[in-house]
């Protein structure tokens, strides 16, 4: 039987560069606010949802803006009461 390989083995080239990769992904998209992109996601969901019906298209292009807005003025909010706190 093989002995089994510790931890801190040097990874091969291709993992290094796709465990970057996932990291890369990971802070671009989550970063500190995962919230944020969970609701970006599910904007980005109710809308195409509301895409495949052919009479909702037009409540969907007019939703997505205020979504969106909706979206991040909840953010800001959020961050203010964050910082009054502090």
């Amino acid at each position: 039987m093989s002995e089994p390989v510790p931890s801190s083995a040097p990874r091969s080239l291709p993992v290094q560069m796709l465990v970057g990769f996932g990291r890369f992904w990971w802070e671009f998209l989550i970063g500190d606010t995962p919230e944020l992109f969970v609701g970006a996601v599910t904007v980005v969901g109710v809308v195409a949802l509301m895409c495949l019906g052919h009479p909702a298209r037009t409540w969907a292009a007019v939703l997505l803006p205020v979504l969106v807005a909706g979206l991040l003025g909840g953010s800001v909010w959020k961050a203010k009461r964050r910082i009054r706190r502090s």
